[in-house]
């Protein structure tokens, strides 16, 4: 059976346009002109990926995805934003969305993005196996344990997001190696090969550090390796 992917856009032509290359990639498309509608089909048809523009009649993407996310659903998101303020990009990781992509943007990237979303869901055991081996990793003030998917700084439990955990396990297995922006979107967000916008890595590690770090101004866990990437310092 198809994957189908939920298309919530106003612009019947881009909806259109979507589903024509979708399709052509085996994809099944389902297609929302509005927010409500959106809504409705996401939750009565539980597509494998929901594709949402975030300047939507009725009710925004934000709200959408909000809704999707409180209902318990953990289907990708990749939100469709002609926005460039970075606020809108946080708000809709902080809302649940697994990642963004900036209008105009080229089918080539956006497919890639939804087949490594719906790859990442379809993976077994999850995005952070690599890591995984059903142990605790100890790293001086953080601990985490890779068996109940869970993080801890001087013991006190951390609520990471799916992409903020599997970051953290990636960047800790390796601590003091430092790890380019386009390598993260390839080993962590599984964008095979990844060219193109890294700007989620710069958020999701702006996200992390504001949960883990003691001052994330002057971060000493997640740390930044000046014109080449991050690594884990502890």
């Amino acid at each position: 059976m198809g994957k189908t992917i939920l298309i919530v856009e106003d612009e019947q032509n881009i909806v259109d346009i979507l589903s024509y290359n979708l399709g052509r990639e085996g994809y099944d498309t389902l297609g929302a002109y509005d927010g409500p509608t959106g809504l409705q089909l996401a939750m009565e048809q539980n597509p494998d990926l929901i594709l949402l523009d975030l300047m939507l009649p009725g009710m925004n993407g934000f709200d959408v995805c909000r809704q999707v996310r409180q209902s318990g659903s953990s289907t990708p998101i990749l939100m469709l934003t002609a926005r460039e303020e970075e606020a809108d990009k946080v708000l809709g990781l902080e809302l649940g969305a697994d990642d963004y992509i900036t209008k105009p943007f080229s089918m080539r990237e956006l497919l890639a993005r939804v087949k490594a979303n719906i790859r990442r869901v379809e993976m077994t055991p999850p995005a952070s196996a690599e890591v995984a081996g059903g142990d605790v990793l100890r790293l001086g003030r953080v601990t985490i344990d890779r068996e109940k998917a869970m993080v801890t700084k001087d013991g006190r439990p951390l609520e990471l997001t799916q992409r903020e955990y599997d970051l953290i396990c990636y960047l800790a297995a390796r601590p003091g190696k430092v790890f380019s922006r386009e390598a993260l979107m390839e080993h962590v967000w599984n964008y095979e090969g990844y060219v193109g916008d890294v700007r989620a890595v710069d958020v999701a590690v702006r996200r992390l550090r504001e949960k883990i770090e003691d001052d994330p101004a002057a971060p000493q866990f997640i740390v930044t390796k000046r014109g080449m990437g991050y690594l884990f310092g502890g």
